[in-house]
């Protein structure tokens, strides 16, 4: 069964089947805003899906759900993938970034990205959504707290 290679939380990524991809903030961990319900306008999900030589050339089912802290389903998605193997017989890592749109929080807290392949859990990505008075912000350090932007010339 094909399994995750790497799977992270970005602002914005894109990518082409066999190919780079590009990520935009990619790490993201928490989302903290002003106030609940919290809506967050975009995300984007990378996962790499690693397929064995064995495994190529058949469909595989993978499904992404969103937890909240009571371990209720807040979003869900699925898709059938395929990916076509190599000529030497080498494992391809078939790399998709899905783009997640106007997500609604209804409370701070906790959250979880499960991802499964064939319906067996195969990663967690942990999402802690926070409060903080200075208006939404995205990122991995604390809530309120923003990283150095200080540039050398």
């Amino acid at each position: 069964m094909p399994d995750i290679e790497y799977a992270f939380l970005a602002d914005a990524a894109s990518a082409v089947p066999g190919e780079k991809f590009s990520i935009l903030g990619g790490g993201v961990n928490q989302i903290s805003g002003p106030g609940f319900p919290l809506r967050h306008p975009h995300l984007a999900l990378v996962v790499g899906l690693r397929v064995t030589a064995a495994e190529t050339d058949r469909e595989h089912d993978l499904r992404f759900v969103l937890l909240d802290p009571g371990g209720n389903q807040v979003a869900e998605a699925g898709a059938q993938v395929t990916a076509h193997g190599q000529a030497q017989g080498r494992d391809v890592v078939l790399t998709m970034a899905i783009d997640i749109w106007n997500l609604t929080f209804p409370a701070p807290g906790e959250y979880s990205f499960r991802l499964l392949v064939g319906g067996s859990e195969r990663k967690q990505l942990p999402l802690i959504i926070g409060t903080t008075p200075e208006g939404p912000y995205v990122g991995s350090h604390a809530p309120g707290a923003r990283p150095d932007r200080s540039y050398d010339a």
